[in-house]
């Protein structure tokens, strides 16, 4: 296939495109050269700004357009009417972040779906990045009727992962000493590799997929993917610390400490049900192959650039282990 890829050089976006490249398949890559220039030398690779420079591709035509970075309808908008008459197919990734509060665990593709009281606003945030994504689908769907293949990603992890929720434990526990552990080790998680995310995406456009996946990772606990990274280095030693403690101590679950979700809030979108990708070909390889492939790439190729997540500072945790302790 001839494969369009809006991005494909930051993390989901280069797992799709090793996976397509190893399968045979011609690749060109749209980007703007800010990320990952270095990449893929022997693609077809063409600079520009999918907001308003989409003119670089003009008359090209495409087995399928893969959209790794859309977040605002407007945008997306440019990029479906370009292609609606010059590619037979469109790949949207979106999230599990377009469903709505109140969902049951155990959601599917029917869920119910946030909606914005803006539809206009176009500034990507915690609240608004939901409600985007939901009218990103929607012009997809809209111009390519019958032929949009929508993904709805949970937590991704793996190498080349720049959020720095799952690495953030990685790599501070294979530090070792005493590491700061939030006590939720019952709290659900999905994580879903990036490679298995990619190649599914890859098979499911060989095989004509059409509609929308979920595609969270397998069902597991917080204390699964701590375990998981202690096994890189055994000799670290676990403090697991009360939520209230931490609270006082102005730690915050999730921002500070990532993929630990607050005892109060819901945990419904860490339960949300992929049977349908799963029964189209989605599978997940060992957590523990994820953790030690994660180790080896913030061992061999740091992350640049500021965190989102994992923000508590070696400072902030040696204070909050001597107030735990002195308790």
């Amino acid at each position: 296939m001839k494969l369009l890829v809006l991005g494909g050089t930051v993390f989901v976006g280069r797992h799709f495109v090793e996976a397509a490249v190893s399968r045979g398949h011609e690749v060109t890559i749209f980007h703007r050269g800010q990320r990952g220039a270095e990449l893929f030398p022997d693609l077809d690779r063409v600079l520009g700004d999918r907001d308003g420079g989409l003119d670089a591709l003009e008359g090209r035509e495409f087995d399928a357009v893969v959209d790794c970075c859309g977040y605002v309808p407007r945008v997306v908008r440019q990029s479906v009417e370009a292609f609606r008459d010059r590619a037979k197919a469109y790949l949207f990734v979106s999230t599990i972040s377009v469903y709505a509060d109140g969902n049951p665990a155990g959601m599917d593709e029917g869920a119910e779906l946030i909606r914005l009281e803006d539809p206009t606003v176009e500034e990507v945030t915690g609240e608004t990045y939901g409600g985007l994504k939901v009218l990103c689908e929607e012009v997809v769907e809209e111009a390519f009727t019958g032929r949009s293949f929508i993904v709805r990603p949970g937590l991704i992890a793996g190498p080349y992962d720049p959020t720095n929720r799952f690495p953030y434990w990685v790599g501070r526990i294979a530090k070792g000493g005493e590491v700061l552990v939030p006590n939720r080790p019952t709290a659900p998680l999905q994580l879903i590799d990036a490679r298995d995310l990619g190649l599914f995406m890859v098979l499911g456009l060989e095989r004509g997929l059409t509609g929308t996946y979920n595609t969270a990772g397998p069902q597991m606990r917080f204390v699964d993917m701590i375990e998981s990274c202690h096994r890189l280095n055994m000799g670290a030693q676990l403090v697991w610390a009360d939520e209230a403690f931490l609270a006082e101590q102005g730690i915050q679950l999730w921002g500070d400490l990532p993929l630990a979700l607050p005892s109060e809030g819901s945990d419904a979108l860490m339960q949300v049900s992929s049977a349908r990708a799963i029964a189209e070909g989605l599978t997940y390889r060992p957590l523990d192959q994820t953790t030690e492939d994660t180790g080896e790439w913030l061992r061999t190729e740091p992350p640049a650039g500021s965190p989102k997540y994992g923000l508590l500072t070696p400072e902030r945790e040696a204070a909050a282990l001597q107030a735990w302790k002195a308790q």
